[in-house]
């Protein structure tokens, strides 16, 4: 199983912001405008993530357990570009740092071997 689907934890630790025209279906944008909140007049950010405590309204997961995106193929290009720690052959500290915070070990590359 692909460790992000046992984590969550990014999504329950970083804001995430992106151009407003990833939420514009006119602009070929897919996010859904409904679970996004402006942050100003460039940025939306995904709704639940600008708190003080950040969890993405799009997040179904019981972090470390079980983890899941509801909007995964729409998800925007943000969410797309964070690498889980050594899926590509090298560390994450965007992964590592969000997982730490969460009470989760940093993923290794033996975590990669199992798959």
């Amino acid at each position: 199983m692909h460790p992000c689907l046992s984590c969550g934890a990014c999504c329950a630790h970083y804001r995430v912001s992106f151009h407003w025209s990833e939420a514009d279906p006119a602009l070929g944008g897919m996010t859904p405008a409904a679970l996004t909140e402006t942050m100003d007049p460039h940025r939306l950010a995904m709704r639940g993530t600008w708190a003080r405590q950040p969890r993405c309204v799009a997040l179904d997961a019981e972090i470390g357990v079980r983890s899941r995106c509801t909007i995964h193929p729409q998800r925007p290009s943000v969410c797309r570009e964070v690498a889980a720690s050594w899926e590509a052959g090298q560390a994450s500290p965007q992964c590592d740092k969000a997982r730490i915070a969460h009470g989760l070990a940093a993923l290794t590359p033996a975590d990669w071997r199992v798959m």
